[in-house]
């Protein structure tokens, strides 16, 4: 005879709860990690353009808002920040944290007042591409992240309007890169286009922003 027939209590069905009381608690904390696991993947699938901007923002701030409710049916002595219940279950979401740190999607604006942190930022991504593209590098996985960075900058800086033509010729070469495979590189017309691009756009930048005129000068 097995040792299962001796014991017909392991044919029992384990539960997590012993009363509603408890299983409130185990389905509100299944609750919010579905909803920080889900958005983490959303962060990497728009990190991986998997997702438009439009689409991302939308469901981003969707999820934010389930989020805040969530935590508070969770949020306890045991759990009193997002932190303490990640590490708990064991949640790997370091993404999904620090949109819920900065409580907004990446691709709205928000300085937070900081506009000269952002112009110095868009400026350094400004030279490197412009660096890169001297140096005939020409590869998709090395320019995309820089000009996906830029991207992000510049829709974060307030004081640039939502149609800056720049945005839109930043955002087209974004496209067009992430249409190529990882080892794919620019032919050398589209390498000549896009920096001339880059200069174009910086050009802008400087006349809409505070943005130093010597920036022009050093990616020229």
């Amino acid at each position: 005879m097995s040792v299962a027939q001796d014991r017909p209590e392991l044919y029992e069905e384990v539960k997590l709860y012993k009363n509603a009381r408890e299983r409130e608690k185990h389905d509100n904390q299944a609750d919010l990690y579905a909803v920080v696991n889900t958005l983490q993947h959303l962060e990497k699938a728009y990190i991986r353009d998997c997702v438009t901007p439009k689409e991302y923002t939308a469901a981003c701030s969707k999820l934010l808002v389930q989020y805040r409710a969530a935590f508070k049916q969770v949020q306890s002595d045991q759990f009193p920040t997002i932190d303490a219940f990640a590490r708990a279950f064991r949640l790997d979401c370091p993404a999904a944290l620090e949109r819920i740190k900065e409580d907004r999607p990446i691709t709205i604006k928000d300085d937070k007042g900081n506009t000269s942190k952002c112009i110095a930022d868009i400026v350094s991504l400004f030279i490197t591409l412009m660096d890169k593209l001297r140096l005939e590098i020409k590869a998709m996985d090395q320019l995309h992240p820089d000009l996906r960075d830029l991207m992000d900058t510049m829709n974060r800086l307030s004081i640039l309007s939502s149609d800056f033509n720049g945005k839109e010729k930043i955002a087209e070469w974004l496209q067009t890169l992430s249409n190529m495979s990882a080892s794919d590189e620019l032919s050398d017309t589209q390498a000549a286009v896009a920096a001339a691009v880059v200069v174009g756009v910086a050009a802008a930048t400087t006349a809409t922003t505070v943005m130093p005129a010597a920036t022009v000068v050093q990616v020229q």
